[in-house]
């Protein structure tokens, strides 16, 4: 049978009791398993991941904004991390020999309920963009929540489904589908957010960095670090050992280090390092982090 996982982004990692309302309305939908839930407060954001059969994971996103929306309020909101929406991004990620084509439908599917039922504008990103440009998660994303309203009065901004100005609460959200991703920060020994955001800029393909490489500079101010937040598109081209030692080599450029590093969510087996506690300084690495052994297990639940 095909399998979808999907890893929503909501925007609250500050109020367990909302982040559980949120995760428990998911682990109640027939047909999907909740896999895991990690919460940031820096960025004020949570990560959910689910998998199941496509009409179990549709229908669980749909129960996801039901229980967001009423809850999270974008005007009062702050976190280092950017977004536009209350529940901020939604992918859908095909599993073993599920086809991209059948995530793209899903996504397209679940873009046009939610924003009829929602009232929110929904923008497709990745393989399920409607355009070159909306493709990058990052352009979707520019502007964030504050920037939405004169943005979407662009003719090439228009949402792809949806009124044409933002939820005054929930802002808009982006769905797509794409392949497996690794959300990975490396949290620096200092508090200055200009070398994070430098450091950046060196290791993320955009600016000819590595390949499939996106990255942040961002301040973690809690703990006094700057952190260089990197998601590693594909990790066959380029793996965390190699973004790791290159946020190191530039770090050692600014006159600073390397804490530790931090993997936010699940990832394939095949992407982590037989040495990666000690080589990557991994903290809080929990082996049920890897995605076949929590799939293993919700199988037999």
């Amino acid at each position: 049978m095909p399998m979808i996982e999907c890893v929503p982004n909501v925007s609250e990692g500050r109020r367990p009791e909302i982040v559980e309302a949120i995760a428990s309305a998911v682990a109640h939908t027939r047909g999907v398993r909740l896999l895991d839930v990690s919460s940031d407060a820096a960025h004020n954001r949570s990560v959910i991941t689910l998998a199941g059969t496509a009409t179990g994971v549709g229908d669980a996103v749909l129960t996801l904004f039901a229980a967001a929306v009423p809850r999270i309020d974008l005007r009062t909101h702050h976190g280092e991390h950017p977004r536009i929406g209350a529940v901020d991004v939604v992918p859908f990620v095909p599993l073993n020999d599920t086809p991209m084509a059948e995530c793209v439908a899903l996504a397209r599917d679940t873009a046009s309920i939610v924003a009829a039922r929602f009232d929110l504008p929904v923008f497709l990103y990745e393989d399920a963009a409607t355009a070159p440009h909306r493709r990058n998660l990052a352009d979707v994303r520019r502007g964030q929540f504050e920037g939405l309203t004169a943005r979407m009065a662009r003719p090439e901004w228009r949402p792809d489904f949806g009124p044409s100005l933002p939820h005054p609460t929930a802002g808009a959200v982006a769905i797509g589908a794409r392949p497996p991703l690794i959300a990975f920060n490396v949290n620096l020994a200092t508090a200055d957010v200009t070398i994070a955001k430098r450091i950046a800029s060196i290791v993320r393909e955009r600016d000819g960095g590595l390949p499939a490489v996106k990255a942040l500079g961002l301040a973690v101010h809690d703990r006094h670090l700057a952190q260089v937040s990197m998601n590693l598109t594909d990790y066959r081209r380029t793996g965390m050992a190699e973004a790791f030692a290159a946020v190191a080599r530039a770090a050692r450029q600014f006159g600073t280090d390397v804490v530790e590093s931090e993997i936010v969510g699940l990832l394939p087996r095949a992407a982590l390092p037989p040495d990666a506690t000690e080589s990557l300084r991994l903290a809080r690495f929990d082996t049920r982090q890897i995605l076949e052994d929590r799939l293993g297990r919700a199988a037999h639940l």
